[in-house]
């Protein structure tokens, strides 16, 4: 598995998000019960009570099953290492070209920096695609979605700590 793939987090994240995922397994048969209370009450066609429990139940096992990935390919607890290289769970110092001004984002899932005070970038999104692997002092350029191109250069890469 590759570390694009890996999602790093916390202990604390981690069981955050499992107990989530357990609550909304436990969730299902209550969902199920309000989708054949409305389909009951007849007409399925115009019943709007029977078509909004139908878009809640798909809602919840969307999230569920987006959090059953997210947990499998957890990292959990285990910082990376403090090597100056841009990784999911680092805190990224960053440089735009032609700015003065450094950013500080956490290079992880937003499900993790979810309660923090960093911005969150996905490894996924175009800026942490050009980051990952960045070693620091390392130039490196990206497609923004007007397709012109960005280039920022990776100040600084250090552990996540809470």
């Amino acid at each position: 598995m590759s570390d694009a793939k890996v999602t790093w987090l916390t202990q604390d994240a981690y069981d955050r998000l499992k107990r989530e995922l357990d609550e909304l397994i436990d969730n299902r048969p209550v969902i199920a019960a309000k989708i054949n209370e409305s389909r009951e009450e007849g007409d399925l066609r115009e019943n709007g009570g029977y078509h909004a429990a139908r878009e809640e139940q798909g809602q919840q096992e969307a999230r569920i099953r987006y959090l059953q990935e997210l947990l499998r390919n957890a990292k959990v607890g285990e910082a990376p290492k403090s090597d100056g290289r841009a990784e999911p769970g680092m805190v990224l110092t960053i440089r735009y070209a032609g700015e003065d001004e450094e950013e500080q984002f956490l290079l992880a899932t937003r499900e993790e920096g979810a309660q923090d005070d960093y911005e969150v970038y996905s490894p996924e999104s175009p800026l942490g695609k050009a980051l990952l692997g960045a070693t620091e002092g390392e130039e490196r350029e990206y497609e923004l979605p007007n397709g012109s191109t960005e280039k920022v250069t990776l100040i600084k890469a250090v552990p996540y700590t809470r």
